[in-house]
């Protein structure tokens, strides 16, 4: 485990998140660094824009599914 995701682990479980968010957020969040083949902390806003309209263009994902996507980023960040 990388420190980066054992931080984020640690933040999400001292705030109380459930079971489902923590899986679903570090999920997200190392999906957005494998497509950029980049750690995340090292992306900003602009690769956010261009996974959002990937989300919604290539994977036809629904508005819910791309925003439960940037919550888990703005959680990181």
């Amino acid at each position: 485990m990388t420190q980066l995701r054992k931080m984020m682990l640690e933040e999400l479980q001292r705030r109380n998140y459930s079971q489902n968010t923590l899986r679903a957020y570090l999920h997200s969040v190392q999906a957005f660094a494998e497509h950029f083949h980049t750690p995340p902390d090292r992306l900003g806003l602009e690769h956010i824009r261009t996974w959002q309209a990937q989300l919604f263009h290539e994977k036809k994902l629904s508005a819910s599914s791309v925003a439960r996507e940037t919550a888990a980023l703005r959680f990181f960040f």
